[in-house]
């Protein structure tokens, strides 16, 4: 296919070009805005590996009851309402790495950025949330934790 080609299909079906130009650049924003957000997203296997290796906090902003019944073992409970990175809990992890861990991976993007900006270096937040890490079968603990 050549460029002739390309311009005679825009100039045929000028919806379809309008939509794929559209999704090119909504592609393009979302891939230069991840470089630009501070922190690294993980995998749930790239979790449980920086948790061995590195004793990484994991900070779940689950609400309490969904904590209760299921969460990343380990893991510290902080209500997103509640969330502060000067929090005593959080102080002395700046060594650390901190990883931010919701339900789908959304809220504990907004808490990143947040660590971010209080000037922690190490943050992460695990892709998909829980639900990428019962997805990959990994186990979950029951109960309110430490």
């Amino acid at each position: 296919m050549n460029l002739e080609e390309l311009s005679a299909f825009a100039g045929r079906n000028p919806m379809l070009a309008l939509a794929l130009a559209g999704i090119t650049l909504a592609i393009l924003y979302t891939e230069v805005a991840r470089l630009f957000r501070g922190f690294k997203g993980l995998r749930p296997a790239e979790l449980t590996a920086l948790m061995n290796r590195e004793n990484a906090l994991v900070v779940d902003l689950q609400p309490a009851g969904d904590f209760e019944k299921g969460h990343i073992p380990g893991s510290k409970n902080v209500q997103m309402s509640q969330f502060d990175p000067e929090n005593k809990m959080l102080a002395g992890a700046r060594a650390l790495p901190v990883v931010a861990v919701c339900k789908t991976g959304v809220t504990a993007a907004q808490a990143a950025k947040r660590l971010r900006k209080a000037g922690f270096e190490r943050v992460y937040v695990l892709e998909g949330g829980i639900a990428a890490w019962q997805q990959a079968e990994l186990p979950l603990a029951k109960g309110r934790g430490k």
